[in-house]
């Protein structure tokens, strides 16, 4: 069922309905959506496909997303890292895959105003963020992840923990919503802004080559103001091809939707409107003849790669363009006024 949230789509550049019929089609009965059809699930891509969902109005399917989230959470509060059709087959316990749930649903919140579904998925987010906790490093990184075997891996990951930096923001606000208290994180939440702003060596060195790692700490909002400007010009002609796109990786001719989309977001989120405008503008016609978006092509050569129809690459498009047109409520999602305007972060020096 897709409701209408928006009467007027006369400024917005992607048709939503093609862009966004496509997660929904690919969306299994189960809830669980794949990266595309026949292919794996792992649980980030299928939240940021979801939040894809509520952009574009399929609200009953994006709750069916986070419905199946909870019903095959495991009892510590992860989820493994890929299933098939509901069963795992890699059963690592990613803690940046196991918390991004918790913005997803706030995500879902922003749209729609349901409270009633925001209690009913409390616990599953309690339960997700208290395990990211319990796996912070004493210098307030965040391991990445515990091996099959049941091992923790110490590495920390710079993408990983922002990308969980924007979760334990979101499901602080969530607690707050709920008039839950949740002091164990607010702590835990100062200690991880401080590693990712102050302590860049806590982190994998070798990460530095994708453009997940530039960007992430600023879209996640540990990274904001002068610093966060000043990240984006560092690093900009090594990741940035002009009128093209981003590079997934510093050293690679790939360039791909989601990670230039992903661009767009953290310049929107500081403000910078027509430059992330710009940017998004790359990929406008990067399009398959459905109207679903690639995932990435070579440049300057212009080879597709990979050819097959990502949900959450199209959600990527979906999140980004909201930020820009301001098509639903969660349009603010990733901006930085609007958490220190309506929810206040603490500061790091």
């Amino acid at each position: 069922m897709r409701l209408k949230l928006c009467p007027s789509k006369q400024n917005f550049p992607i048709d939503i309905d093609l862009v966004a019929g496509l997660i929904a089609k690919t969306q299994k009965q189960s809830g669980e959506i794949p990266w595309c059809d026949g292919e794996k699930t792992d649980p980030w891509d299928h939240v940021e496909a979801a939040m894809g969902l509520g952009i574009g109005g399929y609200l009953e399917e994006a709750r069916r997303a986070y419905e199946w989230l909870a019903q095959i959470q495991l009892d510590d509060g992860s989820w493994y890292t890929a299933y098939v059709n509901g069963v795992p087959i890699d059963r690592t316990r990613d803690t940046n895959f196991s918390s991004y749930i918790a913005v997803g649903v706030f995500h879902y919140y922003l749209i729609t105003g349901d409270l009633i579904f925001l209690k009913k998925m409390w616990s599953t987010i309690k339960s997700a963020i208290n395990f990211v906790i319990d796996l912070q490093a004493p210098d307030g990184e965040i391991y990445w992840a515990i091996s099959p075997q049941g091992r923790i891996d110490s590495a920390a990951l710079l993408t990983g923990s922002s990308s969980v930096y924007m979760s334990i923001k979101c499901a602080l606000v969530t607690a707050n919503l709920l008039n839950e208290n949740m002091p164990v994180w607010e702590k835990g939440l100062v200690r991880l802004r401080h590693a990712i702003v102050n302590l860049p060596d806590r982190f994998n060195k070798d990460k530095a080559r994708y453009s997940m790692d530039w960007f992430n700490p600023i879209l996640s909002g540990a990274v904001t103001g002068r610093r966060a400007q000043q990240r984006i010009d560092k690093f900009w002609d090594k990741f940035v091809i002009k009128k093209q796109g981003v590079r997934c990786v510093s050293d690679r001719p790939w360039v791909t939707v989601a990670e230039t989309c992903e661009l767009s977001l953290a310049l929107s989120a500081i403000g910078n409107m027509h430059l992330s405008e710009t940017v998004f503008s790359w990929i406008q016609k990067r399009t398959n003849s459905d109207g679903s978006y690639w995932c990435g092509f070579t440049s300057p050569d212009m080879i597709i790669w990979p050819k097959y129809k990502s949900t959450w690459t199209n959600a990527a498009v979906l999140i980004a363009a909201d930020a820009i047109y301001k098509h639903t409520a969660a349009c603010r999602l990733f901006n930085h006024r609007f958490w220190m305007e309506k929810f206040k972060v603490p500061k790091v020096n």
